[in-house]
């Protein structure tokens, strides 16, 4: 006999298991249904206004939406905010920035969801370290360290797939954690750039 999902009991389980975004196999997997059941009940409960759709097979709790941060984290994995939003939210540069961006290992793509701009920008798996959690309006987001963020705009900077923001402000970054980054990404190019801003 198939299982039969209550609406509320489905929020109240997503909330109390901190799920607020999620995808159809992380749904079937906490309430142990068929791939069947979660399709239909997903679709009809959207059109209902239970979730909220991010893209093709990723989902949120409409009643908790997740912060843009959250969602540049679940719509493209693997992923953590970087670049021009990363400064941004760091204050190294004034502007507000409202496309998120982001660094993957994945190829660089670009999304929209909920009315916001999402870019994805590919490194080298080498090049994929350097970020933490951060808690985010209650959720965790990961994010680069300030000077690792720094370090990934310069470093599309040096290969011209960015412009240079002429009113950084470095005077909190530490400098020696910059120049350790550097010597993992191990281009001259980079390395003398970043020399003469710093």
């Amino acid at each position: 006999m198939a299982k039969i999902l209550n609406p509320i009991l489905v929020q109240d389980t997503l909330v109390r298991n901190n799920l607020y975004v999620f995808s159809p196999l992380e749904f079937q997997r906490l309430f142990n249904v068929s791939p069947k059941a979660v399709t239909s009940f997903i679709f009809d409960h959207s059109k209902k206004n239970l979730f909220t759709k991010l893209r093709n097979s990723l989902y949120a709790l409409t009643s908790r939406l997740p912060s843009e941060l959250e969602v540049a984290n679940r719509l493209y994995k693997p992923s953590y905010i970087s670049f021009e939003n990363a400064l941004s939210y760091y204050h190294i540069i004034p502007e507000t920035v409202f496309a998120i961006t982001s660094a993957t290992t994945k190829p660089t793509r670009e999304f929209q969801a909920l009315g916001t701009v999402y870019h994805y920008y590919k490194i080298k798996r080498e090049l994929y370290f350097g970020y933490e959690p951060k808690i985010v309006n209650g959720g965790t987001v990961f994010i680069a360290t300030p000077e690792k963020a720094f370090v990934d705009y310069m470093y599309f900077v040096s290969l011209k797939k960015k412009s240079l923001n002429e009113r950084l402000s470095l005077d909190n970054l530490d400098i020696e954690r910059i120049f350790e980054y550097l010597k993992i990404f191990d281009k001259k190019n980079l390395t003398n750039l970043v020399k003469r801003i710093v």
